[in-house]
């Protein structure tokens, strides 16, 4: 049982979208209780601690969230939730080099008619859902001083409610193609800005390296750039050499961070990237396998955990039950697999574009300053000691201000304003 969509596919037209109400079948939500009943877990060993999430997600964790989800949320109250906060849209795509793509996503407007266009594109544990908190003050500031905008948070393919690609292809260089002519073809913005994080970076950076000409300015929340070579960048290769004297206390900790991602926690990115359908059975089947493999993730890549409560939680969880998990967890073949890594290609080529990059301290994919600067012309940079992965929940405040300072500057401006 997939996600079942409201509008026959067969009668969406080309670029012109369809307004609805998001809505899970209830069916699908009786017989997801039905599974939490079920649930079996396994047995601790004595010497793992309650703190130390050493061998994976806690037993504890995953047993109180799954009895919190069986038992007390409510997922009829985040429906109206999610649909009184955005306004919901389904519009079929001809995505050059694939063909025909449905794509779910929001539009709040701004009042203002000076309004920037925005195009914030998430990731993987995430989805739409992570704009949450910051769309009303992106879209409404409350100093006249603060630029507005329109903002725009599209569902990658397989996500949330943007139904599966029904045949391989579809990765990051796709979606950038479809995510452009949402924003010039249907919703009319010959320019736009744009922000990104976790897999919203690599489609940020593609859509930026295709189509310079519209993009205006991009900011993202993680760079995953490789490390400097004695040719790349000789002066960024030589401070690293020697960085127990020239790395500050937050480059230390960030690139520890980023080292221990790669050592210790990467092996979901190994087996998505690989054999994704495989894992799709076990995920796709078992709402506690699935949020036992999510409770990981945001337990290793979160910082601010009081910012999420488990009804949040559930409902991140939520926007990749409702599609049986498997289709996201696709893309990273699509992305990383393959022997292609078309992902980690957009980080290899150097974008011109004005750039801000907000770095928090539990983010994974760190990188110090002159690292980012190898592919990107750096116009802002923030780093900041609390924070993690997951920016726009955690430091909604944050993220909203650096977003406005970025694209308040002159030197963006400048290029925004640009003919």
């Amino acid at each position: 049982m997939g996600l079942k969509s409201p509008i026959p596919m067969k009668d969406l037209k080309f670029n012109v979208p369809v307004s609805y109400n998001i809505h899970v079948d209830r069916e699908l939500l009786e017989q997801t209780k039905q599974k939490l009943s079920l649930a079996r877990y396994p047995e601790e060993q004595s010497d793992f601690g309650e703190d130390n999430w050493g061998q994976g997600a806690k037993v504890s964790r995953v047993k109180q969230l799954t009895e919190f989800w069986r038992d007390q949320y409510n997922w009829e109250e985040e429906e109206r939730r999610l649909n009184a906060a955005f306004n919901h849209f389904l519009v079929k795509i001809d995505a050059p080099g694939y063909g025909p793509l449905v794509i779910h996503y929001t539009h709040s407007q701004s009042a203002r008619s000076n309004a920037i266009p925005l195009l914030l594109s998430h990731g993987w544990p995430g989805s739409f859902v992570e704009a949450i908190r910051v769309v009303r003050p992106l879209t409404e500031p409350e100093s006249a001083a603060n630029p507005a905008f329109n903002v725009v948070a599209p569902s990658i393919p397989g996500f949330g409610f943007s139904p599966a690609p029904t045949k391989s292809g579809v990765g990051p260089n796709v979606v950038s193609r479809a995510y452009k002519i949402l924003m010039t073809e249907v919703l009319g913005y010959p320019k736009f800005v744009t922000q990104g994080g976790d897999f919203g970076s690599f489609i940020t950076r593609s859509i930026a390296i295709q189509y310079p000409q519209v993009v205006r300015a991009q900011h993202l929340n993680m760079f995953p750039v490789p490390p400097p070579t004695l040719w790349s960048a000789p002066l960024a290769y030589l401070r690293w050499c020697f960085s127990a004297l020239t790395y500050s206390d937050f480059e230390h900790r960030a690139l520890q961070v980023r080292w221990n991602f790669e050592q210790d926690q990467s092996g979901y990115l190994e087996e998505q990237k690989t054999r994704p359908q495989t894992l799709g059975f076990a995920l796709g089947d078992s709402p506690v396998g699935l949020l036992a493999w999510f409770v990981e993730k945001f337990h290793d890549w979160a910082d601010v955990y009081e910012a999420l409560s488990d009804s949040d939680f559930i409902t991140l969880v939520m926007m990749h039950w409702v599609q049986g998990a498997t289709p996201a967890l696709r893309f990273y073949r699509e992305a990383f697999g393959r022997g292609m890594n078309e992902a980690g290609r957009t980080f290899e080529t150097y974008v011109s574009i004005p750039t801000g990059v907000s770095m928090y301290a539990k983010e994974q994919l760190h990188c110090p300053r002159d690292w980012a600067t190898q592919a990107a012309n750096i116009q802002y940079w923030r780093e900041y000691e609390k924070g993690g992965h997951f920016s726009s929940l955690e430091r909604p405040e944050l993220f909203v201000k650096d977003l406005r300072e970025f694209i308040s500057s002159s030197v963006v401006l400048k290029s925004y304003l640009r003919e």
